[in-house]
């Protein structure tokens, strides 16, 4: 009997780039099975493949059935994997990393651990957001509130442009329907970003809990990715799905999303910003780590040393094999 067992694991070098992949795919009403290193959809129209090392985010709706097999592929080529509700996501589950390095999740966790470092990064995602303004020497709070008003004048811009009435930013967890189109859209638009993030951050083997703006809880870093891009794509594209036509928002945002993603390289820009923000000036460029599959020991003095070898105090090396 064929089993999952004799499936040879992906390495990185195999692995299609998080910046190149497509942003996400959001799938209804079929089961999900595994051919080979692919996905498939089955459903009454018949079956479609889907190469899984392709695929960001998979976004699986009402009436999905998912096979152990697809979701083992999914995780060993590391495509998040979302479950979703026809109102937007409701969970969140990730794959294996794309990279075997620890080294981006070693530089989140120095730059977390240290409160003035990680106030810098806090600074430096404001500063992302809002290139137009300085923020060194702000404080937390200072910083939080620039941001609420720099979200409330987007959204009152926004409105302008469009000629959408704006009543303010409502939205009723459990009740999608309960808010007027516009607020559909900017919460669709939000729940789709938070997938794709946690996707790239995952990906790039980065803690999803650690948050330099959010805090205390295990997405923490997701919901920071995210938001760097809500004033330039996010709301704006809420508006202009919802000026279009105000039936089904939801679902013409998501599409509208993932073509805005694909045109701008989104994906691509939120691998060079997270590595900018973790890593010392002068490295974001570079994979830190690449596709290195190679655990070492911490020594003394920041020194690492093989693993593998027992490091017998009287100078004698032998091979380990556990």
């Amino acid at each position: 009997m064929t089993t999952i067992s004799q499936h040879a694991a992906l390495t990185p070098r195999q692995l299609t780039r998080t910046a190149e992949r497509i942003s996400f795919i959001y799938l209804e009403r079929c089961t999900v099975h595994r051919d080979a290193n692919a996905i498939t959809a089955q459903d009454a129209e018949g079956t479609t493949h889907i190469p899984s090392a392709t695929i960001g985010t998979l976004l699986l709706g009402p009436g999905t059935r998912i096979t152990h097999q697809a979701m083992s592929v999914l995780g060993e080529t590391g495509a998040a994997v979302c479950w979703v509700g026809e109102r937007g996501v409701r969970y969140y589950a990730a794959g294996r990393a794309l990279t075997r390095s620890s080294a981006l999740m070693e530089a989140q966790a120095q730059q977390w651990a240290n409160a003035r470092s990680r106030l810098a990064v806090a600074r430096a995602m404001y500063r992302l957001r809002f290139p137009d303004e300085d923020p060194a020497g702000l404080t937390r709070h200072e910083l939080l509130g620039r941001e609420g008003r720099r979200v409330k004048d987007c959204y009152r811009s926004q409105a302008a442009r469009t000629g959408i009435r704006w009543r303010g930013r409502q939205y009723a967890p459990g009740d999608f329907t309960a808010a007027d189109a516009v607020n559909q859209g900017i919460t669709a638009a939000a729940q789709c970003m938070y997938g794709i993030a946690h996707a790239v951050v995952t990906s790039l083997g980065c803690s999803p809990a650690l948050g330099f703006v959010h805090s205390g809880h295990e997405l923490s870093f997701v919901l920071d990715i995210a938001d760097l891009y809500k004033t330039e794509i996010g709301i704006p594209l809420a508006f202009d799905v919802a000026a279009q036509d105000e039936e089904d928002v939801g679902p013409r945002t998501r599409r509208a999303l993932r073509d805005r993603i694909n045109e701008t390289s989104l994906l691509e820009r939120c691998v060079d910003d997270i590595k900018h923000l973790l890593l010392p000036a002068g490295t974001s460029s570079v994979d830190p780590g690449g596709d290195r599959d190679v655990v070492t020991l911490q020594s003394d003095g920041g020194r690492e040393v093989a693993s593998g070898l027992n490091h017998d105090d009287t100078g004698a090396y032998e091979q380990v094999a556990w």
